[in-house]
């Protein structure tokens, strides 16, 4: 898929590519590194899924734009993203010149929805605004949802500990902490909240 989106992006006039990147954590980094002027986001990628990624460019380069790319239309996600600071969601069936009109609009700093997307995704807005609806991102700190996604994915204490660079420890009192947060006692509940909530998915 990276290397198609390249191939295409590389011959449009106005277009350079900088970088790839096979997860979220290394996005950041090349991000951080490389300032690009707009980033192509997968959603669902392994270690940090793209919507926290997005946070984390974004906080640090508030100048990058970011726009997703996902197989998944489902409001949480595409909410996720908008949320985190996304210029704009694509969904990976449509045609290449949505990428670059979103790409495009990104630029411009403007924001570009998938036609099939953009309807819900106003109707979600509204709907949260009028009941107050809380969310992953407003109930937990950032390092409580990397935490958070690296267990539902199946990591160890210790595997989450040398990922984030954090002792055992610490990855623990976040585990507990986030459980309290979130009212839920088992870690099974705490894999389907996580995938719910969109920080990971069952492909991943």
């Amino acid at each position: 898929m990276r290397e198609g989106l390249r191939s295409l992006l590389e011959k449009q006039s106005g277009v350079e590519v900088i970088a790839e990147a096979e997860n979220g954590r290394t996005a950041v980094r090349l991000c951080s590194e490389l300032k690009p002027d707009v980033v192509i986001m997968d959603i669902t990628m392994p270690d940090l899924n793209g919507i926290e990624a997005t946070r984390q460019i974004i906080s640090e380069n508030p100048g990058i734009k970011v726009v997703g790319l996902s197989v998944h239309s489902d409001r949480q996600f595409v909410e996720g993203m908008l949320k985190a600071g996304s210029s704009g969601y694509l969904l990976k069936d449509c045609a290449f010149q949505d990428v670059i009109s979103a790409v495009q609009a990104a630029a411009a700093n403007e924001i570009y929805l998938s036609p099939r997307v953009a309807g819900f995704v106003v109707e979600g807005y509204l709907r949260s605004a009028a009941k107050g609806e809380s969310s992953v991102s407003a109930a937990l700190t950032a390092r409580e949802r990397e935490v958070l996604q690296l267990l539902a994915e199946g990591k160890s204490r210790s595997q989450v500990a040398e990922i984030l660079h954090l002792s055992p420890r610490t990855v623990e009192t976040h585990r507990r902490e986030i459980m309290y947060r979130l009212d839920i006692h088992n870690t099974a509940d705490l894999i389907k909240y996580a995938i719910r909530e969109g920080l990971t998915s069952l492909e991943t």
